[in-house]
């Protein structure tokens, strides 16, 4: 069961050429049917390891190495069915043809989005 659905916003800091960037990742917590808790990543709608582990961490795109994120910002999205009041749109139409332009238009992807600001120091860290 689905406990909790999100968008993380998730920084990435390079450790050799300090270059930033930043990633959003698709985030599903839930519970399976033994009670543990999951967390599944998705990143332009395919699933991916937990940037936050080494092994998940994307390379720089500057130089190609591999840094683990920190969560810059989240969005949670309210699980369905969500509250009575909640507003929302009964589909009577069949699910091809329920709003169709949604399968043609391009996807949003994890980077498009406006990327953090490159600070430029007067020295790197390795030069003091």
């Amino acid at each position: 069961m689905i406990t909790e659905l999100a968008v993380e916003r998730v920084e990435f800091t390079c450790g050799h050429c300090w270059h930033k960037w930043s990633v959003d990742y698709d985030v599903q917590h839930y519970r399976d049917d033994n009670g543990d808790e999951w967390e599944y990543f998705t990143r332009d709608g395919r699933g991916v390891t937990s940037p936050y582990e080494p092994q998940g961490a994307p390379p720089c795109p500057i130089c190609g190495r591999h840094w683990v994120g920190r969560l810059a910002a989240r969005r949670p999205i309210p699980v369905p069915p969500g509250a009575v009041d909640t507003p929302r749109l009964r589909i009577t139409a069949p699910r091809e043809q329920h709003r169709a332009d949604r399968y043609g238009v391009p996807p949003l992807e994890a980077h498009a989005h406006e990327q953090p600001r490159q600070d430029t120091p007067a020295t790197s860290p390795t030069d003091r």
